[in-house]
């Protein structure tokens, strides 16, 4: 076969910051001629994505907008079938990547299968068996990997659910995450904020990073995070704890009503990539939500409580670099006021290693696409 053409897929903030280490890995063997890379985006964040791209100066050759002001899952998928048929059908790719488990994920691997496609799912393998937790994420995964044809699995656990749900072998490539990649390229001993607020923290104090924005953790359970995180800054008078308030609106109002009086206590709004890398380097605790966040800490050695009842990262709790502290008040309190007195436990926490990666997926993984299609 001669030139292999690949056509890179993404759509959110949390894409974005997976499959930049790719797509630059994708250009700099595309110069040796054995492959062409273009990329395609959704825009399914616009504003957060654009801010993800900018500085790795990371330029789609399609862009399709199709963000709008209360858009549904159904109105995405159907602007993205519609988006992407053209440009399949004009670019003709030997394969389409796609990430994890967005809707931009499910309709851009969906729109390459009625192509008759080749399908690449980076991260792939990632299960609760909880269909609504994560909600939509669980079955955006699933239903890609039923239209997949090579898995890259970023951990072995991945892969032995791919092989138990009959996935061949021959295509489940385990090559790390790409998330753990991306921090060669963001983290840095000496940097100073683009957000004030973060520059305005006193790093000689315990930094307490929080995050949280799930859309099953809106409602009764974001109310009992921010009760429990407001007894946390008032009991542990010596932290500081910032929270970057993701643009969905998620949590707005309950951190008004128990955390905006407390002194120790910053929101900000969302900060980009390098600001966040960097903020969890020099952050004592996390707590969170997000998916990302439970692959990244544990390079920087840091502990993360998770904000959730189910994670599709239960190697992070095997290794120690997270627990699980559910979504009700006493326990997710309990779980961090333990890592704020326990020295021990602390240590232990952050001295486990990462089981996400080495930050080498994005080779790997071009190395299986060119091993595939060349060998």
């Amino acid at each position: 076969m001669g030139t292999v053409k690949v056509l890179t897929v993404f759509g959110t903030r949390a894409e974005a910051n997976k499959m930049v280490p790719l797509v630059l890995e994708l250009a700099k063997r595309a110069e040796s001629g054995v492959l062409e890379s273009r990329v395609c985006v959704t825009a399914q964040h616009r504003e957060l994505l654009d801010q993800s791209l900018i500085p790795f100066g990371v330029v789609p050759d399609w862009d399709l907008n199709v963000m709008t002001t209360g858009q549904s899952m159904g109105d995405v998928v159907n602007r993205i079938l519609t988006g992407m048929k053209p440009i399949i059908d004009g670019y003709k790719p030997d394969i389409l990547l796609v990430h994890g488990d967005t809707t931009t994920t499910f309709a851009a691997a969906l729109s390459a299968f009625y192509a008759k496609v080749a399908v690449g799912h980076v991260e792939a393998g990632l299960r609760t068996y909880d269909k609504y937790r994560p909600y939509p994420e669980e079955m955006n995964r699933k239903l890609t990997t039923a239209l997949t044809d090579l898995h890259f699995a970023p951990t072995e656990l991945s892969r032995d659910y791919l092989l138990k749900e009959n996935i061949p072998d021959s295509s489940i490539f385990v090559t790390g995450n790409t998330a753990v990649d991306m921090l060669a390229y963001t983290a840095s001993d000496e940097y100073r904020f683009q957000n004030d607020v973060l520059n305005g923290l006193d790093f000689t104090r315990r930094i307490l990073l929080m995050t949280a924005h799930r859309r099953e953790n809106i409602g009764l359970a974001m109310e009992n995070i921010c009760r429990a995180v407001g007894r946390i800054a008032a009991d542990f008078p010596d932290v500081q704890l910032i929270w970057p308030m993701h643009p969905n609106g998620a949590g707005r109002e309950e951190s008004k009503k128990y955390l905006a009086h407390l002194n120790n206590v910053f929101l900000t709004s969302a900060v980009e990539i390098h600001d966040m890398h960097n903020l969890m380097k020099r952050s004592y605790l996390i707590l969170s939500d997000s998916g990302g966040i439970q692959e990244e800490a544990p390079s920087f050695n840091i502990p993360v409580v998770v904000l959730r009842e189910v994670t599709e990262r239960p190697e992070g709790l095997a290794a120690g670099t997270l627990v699980l502290a559910g979504v009700e008040e006493e326990t997710i309190y309990a779980a961090a006021a333990r890592l704020l007195t326990d020295k021990e436990a602390y240590a232990c926490m952050a001295a486990a290693s990462n089981p996400f990666g080495d930050g080498k997926a994005s080779k790997r993984i071009v190395d299986a696409i060119l091993g595939w299609y060349v060998c």
